[in-house]
């Protein structure tokens, strides 16, 4: 199976979240297989210090993924400092623990909480995805006709959301819904697109740590 995967040598990425959590791991995985990476995450985060620990063949770009301009100046900043981008690796993302309506605190969900997850994990993955796409669209294309790869990252509760998880499941249901149809629109282009959709198993517990919270 492995002699089939291609390498990833000499690739160059842009990971969205990639100062922390599966975000910073996926780029120490592609570095330490002899790939380039540029983390793009939030200014205030510790995406610049990760990077120095990746080294020379680790940038950091402070940027928001809803906002077109920092996303721009990230391919920018990979386009200069390693010539191109060939894998987009989407891990960005925030979420709220909050019921669609809390009768004990007689409480409805806020909608701007549920506005700001799904611009922060929806349209900042689109957002992210039609940018780098035209940037991917100016490789040259290898042997079997491809420019690069786009992974985004939903979540198993785009499938089998939990209580408290309506923004968040919404907004990774989206990333899922959209994942065909964007990948039928690059793929004239050379450009591959898939979605991962990460979970958790907890023995005996159908449920997400962050619900505990919640109240009744």
């Amino acid at each position: 199976m492995a002699a089939a995967c291609r390498s990833v040598k000499g690739l160059v990425a842009i990971i969205t979240g990639g100062a922390s959590g599966l975000g910073l791991a996926t780029a120490e995985r592609l570095v330490g297989q002899g790939a380039s990476a540029v983390l793009l995450d939030l200014p205030h985060s510790d995406g610049e210090a990760q990077a120095k620990k990746l080294g020379k063949s680790c940038a950091f770009a402070p940027a928001d993924v809803t906002s077109e301009k920092d996303v721009q100046a990230a391919l920018t900043l990979a386009k200069e400092k390693f010539g191109r981008v060939d894998v987009a690796v989407n891990c960005a993302g925030i979420g709220v623990a909050s019921k669609t309506y809390n009768l004990k605190k007689s409480q409805a969900h806020t909608l701007e909480d549920f506005q700001r997850v799904l611009n922060v994990n929806l349209t900042g993955t689109f957002n992210v995805i039609r940018l780098v796409a035209g940037e991917m669209g100016q490789n040259e294309p290898d042997q079997g006709g491809q420019r690069g790869v786009i992974i985004n990252t939903a979540s198993i509760a785009a499938f089998e959301g939990q209580v408290g998880q309506a923004a968040y499941s919404a907004s990774k249901g989206g990333i899922v819904s959209m994942t065909l149809p964007i990948a039928r629109d690059l793929a004239p282009m050379g450009i591959r697109v898939m979605t991962i959709a990460p979970g958790r198993h907890i023995p005996s517990l159908h449920t997400w740590d962050w619900v505990g919270s919640l109240g009744n």
